[in-house]
């Protein structure tokens, strides 16, 4: 691990500021992505800047018909609320599969959203819910924010501060985990928005999570979850490693795809 400065700023405004004088430097929030990172010198931030004292970025809040859940809070937090297993239980499921015991008590949903992993199941749940991504600058569209492999729409001074959850109709997230790290090899969450309209978003498959329109299509038609596993979606762009194969994960998209769409329920 390469040598760097390490900074607790008290504000949001003040955590900012420190990333425009200080181009290399890093938010720090979780650190279950960076430090790993930095430990394998993947990266090497000139200054760590550690949001944990800042106020106001961490709780999970009933704002009108949308959970407001703050960049820092943790994914055990997210696990266990109350509020959250009952206007979207899927979010508290999906919460409470992230890695292991001491990730959950760690890592935090602002830290998983910025970083973008591929295979991060919080990114399924941003773009699956339609949810708003809430920063110091402007508001982010879920389908505005994610733009490749660990690249976001976040400029480098742009730090998230909450993240806003429409609550659904009915939503259903299913995972295929890597059995060490419990990353998803493919995982699908399956909604129905308020205003009735499907939307099926993917991860792990894919450079970044994404939208599959063949599945919204059946769903909108009324079709149930048998008919997803006779689509077979193309390979040339699907993530091809040593944990599984291009082909093996275009199966795999519409397997998970199918079990999420069955926790929907029956059609309205």
């Amino acid at each position: 691990m390469n040598l760097f400065k390490y900074l607790r700023p008290a504000s949001v405004q003040d955590a900012a500021q420190l990333l425009r004088e200080q181009p290399e430097a890093r938010f720090l929030a979780g650190g279950m992505s960076l430090l790993s990172a930095m430990k394998l010198r993947l990266a090497a931030p000139s200054h760590l800047v550690d949001l944990a004292a800042i106020d106001g970025l961490s709780g999970i809040a009933l704002d009108q018909d949308e959970l407001v859940i703050g960049a820092m809070t943790r994914h055990a937090d997210v696990a266990g609320s109350a509020q959250v297993r009952q206007l979207i239980p899927a979010l508290a499921h999906l919460a409470g599969g992230i890695g292991d015991r001491q990730v959950r008590n760690r890592g935090t949903i602002g830290g998983s959203v910025a970083n973008a992993d591929p295979a991060a199941c919080y990114p399924a749940a941003v773009l699956g819910l339609d949810a708003t991504v809430v920063t110091n600058k402007r508001r982010i569209a879920a389908d505005d924010f994610f733009r490749g492999l660990f690249e976001t729409a976040l400029e480098p001074d742009e730090l998230i501060t909450a993240v806003r959850f429409p609550i659904p109709k009915a939503a259903a997230y299913v995972k295929f985990h890597q059995p060490a790290s419990r990353f998803a090899l493919v995982g699908v969450m399956a909604v129905i928005d308020r205003k009735g309209a499907p939307r099926v978003a993917v991860t792990g498959a894919r450079a970044c999570v994404y939208r599959v329109g063949e599945f919204e299509a059946l769903l909108r038609s009324g079709l149930s979850s048998p008919a997803v596993l006779a689509i077979r979606l193309p390979e040339d762009d699907m993530n091809n490693d040593l944990h599984a194969d291009a082909g093996y994960r275009a199966h795999l998209v519409s397997v998970i795809a199918a079990r999420a769409i069955a926790g929907l329920g029956p059609p309205a």
